[in-house]
């Protein structure tokens, strides 16, 4: 959160509520920027009162978290929301929750549901207080805490609005690729007559069912979505439920996660003449970018799908790419692996992650040539916690694999050691000449596979025996480090070749 200007403090009087107003300094990511007190008495019943506060320029959100006390004696407030055009304004009444919501927020993109999204305008704004009961010779006390976001805020600010939904560390599982009715995903409508624009609704709760802990919604070049994902987190509260959107362009697409901030698209255009000036622009927003199904067809076919450029990319701005799209992991034609394994050879530290870039939230199996269902592939990552910030810092730094075909109880990980040194997948790892690097592996529910090791883009046979035989495995080979640069993952495929597992890099020297 940006530090407030509010660097001072205020009393403002007003008799009927016997109200302070008080201004806190240089607000932190966690310290709201304002402060309201006040009190109420028997005299307020059934009254409105608003409580000023000034929104400064800049602003495009205000969260407000409201507590007031004599609840133990039946007293109520109610609690709206009104902007600088005042009640009767065009947009003035931003919204009513009555008392059922002491926690909300209102965006210019997104709001809490009861509230309006739109413009943050600066200037006086007021919480709009009703009290439908309070006894004669009764006293409540109310704290008003209110944030204020600005532009390049990450969407998991202010992190009253987005506490961890589970905190332990662990493996979680998601789908980070997907679309519904506020792009081109359609689903049939309720007669079964016809198709319609899927509401989001289905594609949360078909995730949830599946078992995944995580979802990206990632509508084209659009971020109105994240008004439903404000009303529907809530209520899903084992899921987590990730703003992005699929950045779609003619030379290509990729995801961006984390935030709902505006990004022009149009590559090609004065303002942003190719991938780089997107890129740089995206950089500004904190999130985390995908390229998207690299090996794709650019033509009538799937126009702007697949990744060409016309001009080179600084592939620095870049932390992920979808090395697994759907099912084309098990396609010659179509997989992103090769590519991803070219940028890894090239010295980028890139993630690999994979989304099933569904369509259609009713989709029970693949279709051929059309939409996967959700959570086919899964990126399953190892996070400190159940929260958006945990997730994408987690991808960040490639400690990452996938699960090809979407199981809910695979799990695979990979550690690198020399020494009193550890490296997991995405970590780098410093062995010097003649030194012995130890690699070990555990994999669980993949009895009958095999696991290969990818060394520099070709496959490392070592001398250890790298079989699973039970429902959990330990494997584990040496490496002889010539001192040099390389990058090691592993793979792991069923008896018949069929690829499972595709893990991230360690990165050696």
């Amino acid at each position: 959160m940006h530090k407030s200007s509010l660097c001072r403090h205020r009393l403002l009087a007003l008799a009927a509520l016997w109200l302070a107003v008080i201004g806190v300094a240089c607000a932190t990511d966690t310290a709201p920027d304002v402060v309201l007190r006040g009190q109420l008495q028997g005299a307020d019943d059934h009254t409105y009162r608003e409580v000023p506060f000034k929104v400064p320029e800049g602003v495009n959100r205000i969260t407000v978290q409201f507590e007031s006390t004599g609840r133990d004696e039946h007293t109520t407030v109610d609690l709206g929301l009104i902007d600088p055009a005042g009640f009767h304004g065009q947009q003035g009444l931003r919204g009513w929750t009555g008392g059922s919501k002491q926690l909300f927020t209102v965006g210019a993109i997104d709001a809490t549901p009861s509230f309006a999204p739109g413009p943050i305008q600066p200037g006086r704004w007021a919480l709009l207080l009703g009290i439908p009961n309070i006894r004669p010779a009764s006293k409540a006390e109310f704290t008003a805490k209110i944030w204020f976001g600005h532009p390049g805020d990450p969407a998991w600010l202010p992190a009253v609005l987005n506490p961890p939904l589970r905190k332990e560390a662990g493996w979680y599982r998601g789908d980070l690729h997907m679309h519904g009715a506020h792009s081109d995903g359609s689903c049939p409508t309720q007669s079964g007559g016809a198709r319609a624009p899927c509401p989001l609704f289905f594609t949360v709760d078909d995730a949830a069912k599946r078992g995944l802990d995580f979802i990206a919604l990632s509508d084209h070049n659009t971020v109105s979505q994240a008004n439903d994902i404000r009303e529907l987190q809530p209520y899903f509260d084992r899921l987590l439920l990730i703003p992005a959107r699929e950045i779609t362009t003619f030379e290509g697409h990729a995801n961006l996660f984390g935030t709902t901030e505006p990004l022009d698209f149009r590559l090609g255009s004065v303002p942003v003449p190719d991938w780089n000036a997107l890129l740089a622009q995206a950089a500004t927003l904190h999130g985390v970018l995908s390229i998207n199904h690299p090996i794709r067809p650019n033509d009538e076919t799937c126009m702007g799908c697949g990744w060409t450029p016309s001009k080179p990319v600084d592939m620095r701005r870049v932390q992920a790419i979808e090395a697994v799209n759907g099912m084309d992991a098990l396609s010659p034609t179509y997989t992103g692996i090769p590519f991803w394994q070219d940028q890894l050879n090239k010295g980028f530290h890139l993630t690999g992650i994979g989304g099933s870039d569904n369509h259609s939230a009713k989709v029970a199996l693949p279709i051929p040539g059309g939409s996967t269902a959700i959570g086919l592939p899964t990126t399953v990552v190892h996070a400190s916690e159940l929260s958006m910030k945990a997730i994408l810092d987690a991808i960040r730094a490639g400690h990452v694999f996938i699960d090809v075909q979407g199981s809910r109880d695979r799990l695979f990980d990979m550690v690198a050691s020399v020494g009193n040194q550890a490296a997991e997948m995405g970590d780098a790892l410093s062995a010097s000449a003649g030194s012995t690097v130890r690699v070990t592996m555990h994999a669980t529910a993949m009895d009958q596979a095999k696991a290969e090791i990818i060394m520099d883009g070709k496959l490392f046979e070592p001398e250890e025996n790298l079989a699973i035989h039970g429902a959990k495995q330990t494997l584990s080979f040496d490496w002889p480090s010539d001192g040099k640069r390389h990058w090691i993952r592993a793979n792991v495929r069923d008896a018949g070749g069929a690829l499972l597992i595709v893990g991230n890099p360690i990165y050696i020297n």
